[in-house]
């Protein structure tokens, strides 16, 4: 473990102690399969080079303090139809020649953070039209319909367009540790599917760099680094800072962890979700490899869309879920009508409630009595399982897959119960449902022992990774299968809906009982819904602490008569009342607050009479639901639907004169995955993240729109196209 005062180490000199902290963006070297510029603006002078920039350009002097003009051909007339874009996120792409060379350059061009353009330049291949493929590819990633059959299509696709011996979707788990999900491979190579690999594996630093630079490329392990010169970059005084190029050095820690494992080159492509690193595309060869620049727009593009289909997968899956849960709050909303026992219709039939969250047993803990399903412990433990997540969860989800290892007081319960999950209903001590999972012993298969990180190699002084990459079998006992964010999700909509419904029970009871009124009204005004109870005469009985929190000073309503002039649209609300009132109508609408702290902002209103008999009213119970998330989310989305049609339409005018087919194919391949995506986004129950998701995907949208427009422009000229770039 480190401390916060381990020295942080520069590139190449971490070991496995510190590798986390290692400075792999500063690598001050590249990979000898091409040249590197530091070019300083406006004047384009050299002020950094590789050092083997003069042998690669064929001069014999050196490189720092020429004009980029001075090196002959054509690239410093191509650099200047560039360098008015922002060009520090995705670098633009030029075809040209310098100097004396009889073959092409392939430039890339980006600005780096401390001023200036770093330019590379490699050696070109022949154009690529790739538009049928990624056209097709696109295709495919929008149809799959499920995150398995996502992951073998988009490993099967990567396969087929790059020609690697080795393809894996890689997947990060919630601690860290990675997992081969899905894999294509050569039929001589020893399968990995299934293995997993340890956080450790990939450092922090490194995980932080795959965000930003989303493709990275290694054409050949043995290759020996070219330093920069001067070392340092003489616009910042500092090392440069590398993350965006393609020739960066790799950390020698990671040159070693291949060379173990007897892989000579690789491309990897990150998959990003709403903004967090989900996993990884990596691909390994077992010889050198190289890949032209056309493959690799092609990969981050196809990763993009990949990336894009698993938030749609996602969403989908918890909009099912949120089916069930609106179905089983029904039959509870349902059985309060007909007898008033909704716990009976929570219990009734155990699967509806055990099997949205794949769980063994669940347990209500409401109103100091317990009711359970499926296995569960006893009585008593269940009640000091509740005074322990009193302490724990201070008002929120509690879950964990090893409960005996996060409480050890129930470390007896293993096999019975190793995984909890728990939901609080009201903010009343005790009260929570909780669901429970069985102890699930199950061996992982790791690459290699997770535990045998270093190991001595000839020189005792010398650390390298672990050597054996053979599978390593570990027996996992004490815990339950994990609980994934889907569970969570459907947890939390599961527990919202019973606090609801116990709101409406204690609501009628409070109205039937009013000998009970102190006891079941204290724990009614301690919901986190607003709640107004009335009589059957319209005064108001009692209100809770959410509900006068929305009030302005002074405002506080005695009956529903009052409740009118709280909102914007009085003359609506009256009229719903007086319905709601006279003809025992249920109220469902949305209403705005007219003053107070939360003015203008949106709540559903759902009013319903509490009948003793058919034509006699007991009273009147008004919940209120916040808005507020779901009317961000409504507009997040309309302003993405804006977004993209407006990016659709600056793309697809001009190719409507041209009458560029495949471009146009292409472009409403992206769009209309992108569109699928947000869709099923928008009908989730996350409300909260919609807005976040969508600016997600309508970044990656802008991020593969410019990919296409580089990759068709790039894959059909040739530097006597004349100047220019994309």
């Amino acid at each position: 473990m480190l401390s916060s005062a381990s020295p942080v180490p520069g590139f190449g000199q971490a070991d496995l102690s510190n590798c986390e902290l290692e400075q792999i963006h500063l690598a001050g070297s590249i990979r000898p399969f091409g040249v590197l510029l530091v070019v300083r603006e406006p004047d384009m002078t050299i002020i950094q080079a590789s050092a083997n920039g003069s042998e690669w350009l064929r001069r014999e002097d050196g490189l720092v303090g020429l004009k980029l003009g001075q090196l002959g051909g054509d690239l410093a007339d191509r650099l200047r139809n560039l360098i008015r874009e922002p060009l520090n996120e995705i670098p633009a792409a030029v075809r040209c020649r310098v100097g004396t060379l009889d073959f092409d350059l392939d430039g890339l061009l980006h600005r780096h953070p401390g001023g200036g353009l770093i330019v590379e330049l490699t050696a070109s291949s022949p154009p690529l039209d790739l538009s049928g493929f990624v056209c097709d590819a696109l295709r495919s990633v929008s149809a799959t319909a499920s995150l398995g059959v996502l992951a073998d299509e988009s490993a099967r696709i990567f396969k087929e367009l790059l020609g690697y011996d080795r393809v894996m979707v890689y997947r990060f788990d919630e601690q860290g540790h990675g997992e081969v999900f899905a894999e294509s491979r050569e039929p001589e190579l020893e399968p990995l599917l299934g293995n997993r690999y340890p956080a450790s594996d990939i450092p922090r630093i490194a995980r932080k760099l795959y965000v930003r630079n989303r493709i990275r490329v290694l054409e050949d392990v043995e290759y020996r680094p070219i330093p920069l010169t001067p070392l340092r970059c003489p616009a910042t005084g500092e090392h440069l800072d590398m993350s965006l190029c393609y020739l960066r050095s790799m950390s020698p820690i990671h040159i070693q962890y291949l060379k173990n494992m007897g892989v000579s080159a690789t491309l990897v492509a990150s998959l990003l979700v709403g903004g967090r690193l989900w996993g990884l595309i990596s691909c390994h060869h077992y010889s050198p490899r190289s890949t032209q620049y056309e493959l690799r727009v092609a990969s981050e593009l196809l990763a993009e869309a990949v990336s894009t289909r698993i938030a749609a997968l996602q969403s989908f899956a918890q909009t099912q879920a949120e089916l069930s849960v609106r179905r089983l709050e029904q039959r509870m909303i349902d059985a309060i009508s007909r007898s008033g026992d909704w716990e009976h219709a929570l219990f009734d039939n155990p699967q509806a409630l055990l099997q949205p969250l794949s769980a063994s047993g669940a347990a209500l803990l409401c109103d100091s009595r317990t009711r359970t399903a499926g296995s569960v412990p006893g009585t008593q433990r269940l009640r000091a399982i509740g005074d322990w997540l009193d302490e724990r969860g201070k008002g929120g989800l509690v879950a964990t897959s090893s409960l005996g290892a996060d409480a050890p007081a129930f470390a007896d319960l293993g096999p019975e119960v190793s995984g909890l999950l728990a939901v609080p209903l009201s903010s009343c001590a005790g009260e929570y449902l909780v669901w429970f999972r069985p102890e699930r012993v199950h061996t992982l298969t790791w690459g290699g022992n997770p535990y045998k990180a270093v190991e001595l190699g000839d020189d005792p002084s010398q650390l390298s990774p672990r050597r054996s990459f053979a599978k390593w079998y570990q027996l996992v006992e004490g815990t339950s299968d994990p609980w994934t964010p889907d569970d969570l999700t459907t947890g939390r909509l599961i527990g919202e809906s019973v606090a609801d419904v116990i709101q409406q029970f204690r609501s009628l009871r409070v109205l039937i009982a009013r000998n009970q009124l102190i006891e079941i009204s204290g724990k009614v005004r301690q919901s986190a819904q607003p709640v107004v109870i009335a009589d059957a005469d319209g005064a108001i009985v009692v209100t809770n602490e959410a509900f006068d929190a929305l009030l302005a000073a002074g405002s506080r309503p005695r009956g529903l008569a009052d409740l009118p002039a709280l909102f914007r649209s009085g003359g609506e609300v009256a009229a719903n009342l007086d319905q709601l009132m006279a003809r025992r109508q249920i109220w469902r609408g949305e209403v705005q607050l007219a003053a107070g702290p939360l003015a203008g902002r949106p709540f559903m209103v759902r009013g319903d009479p509490v009948l003793s008999s058919p034509d006699v009213a007991l009273g009147f119970v008004l919940l209120l639901t916040d808005l507020g998330d779901r009317k961000a989310a409504e507009e997040a989305r309309r302003r993405f639907q804006v977004g993209v049609v407006e990016r659709h339409r600056m793309v697809a005018r001009p190719l409507e004169h041209t009458g560029d087919l495949r471009r146009r194919d292409l472009l409403a391949s992206l769009v209309g995955n992108a569109q699928l995506a947000a869709l099923e986004i928008t009908d989730g129950p996350d409300l909260d993240r919609v807005p976040e998701m969508l600016e997600s995907i309508q970044a990656s949208v802008d991020r593969t729109t410019e990919l296409l427009e580089h990759l068709l422009w790039y894959s059909t000229r040739r530097p006597s196209d004349g100047a220019g770039g994309h």
